[in-house]
């Protein structure tokens, strides 16, 4: 009578519990009443047939540490469907639970010598096996056999019912990460397409403000009658043009902006760009301590061609003897990028129409706020907001 009472208390608690191995632990105490073990788990038939999973509870083996196939396990006989019951006075010496190949280290690592093992059947058919074991030689007989026959029929429906919703829990976890994995494939198409389309766009506006500006000009200087010194001094501008283009292909992608960073590479830019005559003095401070060089490369290299831009704009246009460069964190944390020059500007104002349109396109790229103030000299200040710093970086 008091087994069926264990009968209704295991019942009682897998009414409760979501997943195999909590059911596990739950009846175990139950099952140990009705049947003495050092060592209990059941195992179940995948659905591909050619492999089991196990679950245990007491020793922690390598039986439950990942799938295994089924022609290696000790049990293969109950679980090709061969028989319905395995006892053992012996597995260490027992050659169907030890044979060449088989994954019988659990037993021999344990001393798992007296073993029982039942099916555990669905619908007529076996789904996996009830396992218990002792390490007393012998302990387990033919009378032990119907009890644990019983445990089966009784966790059998529980237990695959677990089994099913396991897996179609993993099914679903695995379709929502093959669409996560889709999704981020088109997205990053999508962001490969937008990087290339700036990219583009970056190559035409340094074209435009450097090699065509130049050629255009020296289109003017060709006449018929040139004497051999403004032959000599348009190949030396046409050389220069030459020089132009090739440092517009270079800096496609930095080299100096990738190995020393966001100053030096500014640094450079200017000293390639002053003219000869020139007496102009550059001043550069980062106070962000670093951090503009942690930015993604999409808005250090959009923040470089501004700052270039308007170092273009100041050498070419005004009459000016310093110009700064500085880079802070607001209060909020964002970048805040200004180029000032104390010169003035002479002259058509739509000669830089062109170059201001250029850096006000590249700061909407990168979502970045653009002003310029030309009421004492002229400063181009660019901010960059928090949420725009982040994944971009390669």
């Amino acid at each position: 009578m008091e087994i069926v009472h264990n009968y209704v208390r295991i019942s009682n608690h897998l009414a409760g519990t979501l997943d195999i191995r909590s059911a596990l632990r739950a009846v175990s105490g139950e099952i140990e009443e009705i049947i003495a073990y050092d060592h209990l788990d059941v195992c179940f038939i995948d659905e591909d047939g050619l492999w089991n999973t196990s679950y245990e509870v007491g020793l922690r083996t390598s039986w439950s540490s990942s799938r295994s196939l089924i022609e290696e396990s000790p049990i293969r006989h109950i679980l090709n469907g061969i028989t319905d019951t395995m006892l053992t006075s012996d597995a260490l010496s027992d050659p169907r639970y030890s044979f060449p190949g088989s994954l019988s280290e659990p037993i021999r690592k344990h001393g798992l010598r007296s073993r029982i093992n039942v099916a555990m059947k669905v619908f007529g058919r076996t789904a996996g096996a009830l396992n218990l074991s002792m390490r007393q030689l012998g302990y387990y007989n033919e009378s032990h056999i119907e009890p644990v026959q019983n445990l089966a029929d009784v966790l059998a429906p529980y237990f695959f019912a677990l089994r099913a919703s396991e897996t179609a829990k993993k099914s679903a976890i695995q379709r929502t990460k093959i669409a996560g994995q889709q999704e981020g494939l088109r997205l990053g198409a999508l962001r490969l397409t937008e990087a290339l389309e700036q990219e583009r766009q970056r190559i035409g506006m340094d074209l435009h403000d450097q090699t065509l500006a130049d050629l255009t000009r020296l289109s003017r200087l060709l006449r018929p009658g040139l004497s051999s010194d403004e032959t000599s001094k348009l190949q030396d501008e046409f050389q220069h043009c030459i020089q132009q283009l090739r440092r517009i292909i270079e800096t496609s992608v930095p080299s100096i902006f990738e190995l020393f960073g966001f100053e030096e590479a500014i640094r450079a830019h200017f000293e390639t760009a002053r003219g000869p005559d020139q007496t102009i003095a550059l001043s550069f401070q980062d106070k962000t301590s670093g951090a503009l060089n942690q930015l993604g490369d999409t808005e250090r290299i959009a923040l470089f061609r501004i700052c270039q831009e308007a170092i273009n704009n100041s050498l070419k246009h005004a009459d000016a003897s310093l110009l700064e460069v500085g880079i802070e964190l607001d209060d909020d944390g964002r970048v805040r990028l200004q180029v000032r020059d104390n010169g003035r500007f002479d002259g058509d104002a739509s000669t830089r129409q062109g170059g201001l349109l250029h850096m006000r396109t590249r700061a909407k790229l990168i979502g970045a706020s653009f002003k310029i103030d030309m009421a004492s000299g002229s400063t181009i200040s660019v901010v960059l907001p928090v949420s725009d710093q982040k994944g971009t970086a390669n």
